[in-house]
């Protein structure tokens, strides 16, 4: 099992929030992309989002605050 450290995920990041609904929608993107391709794998969609997050190949959009 492939294990992930949140806090390097979260780094630089104001929101989890943004951070779990980008990996969620992400994870679907993916696992479409597979069916519309019908690639099978045996590589969890969340995973992929995760390391795709934390290689910087996509970004996440974050909310922005007014104070």
């Amino acid at each position: 099992m492939k294990r992930v450290n949140v806090d390097d995920l979260f780094a630089g990041k104001a929101s989890r929030y943004a951070l779990v609904i980008g990996v969620a929608k992400r994870a679907r993107q993916i696992t479409q992309e597979f069916e519309d391709e019908g690639v099978i794998t045996d590589d969890k969609a969340v995973l992929l989002a995760i390391d795709e997050i934390k290689n910087h190949k996509i970004g996440i959009v974050e909310p922005e605050y007014e104070d």
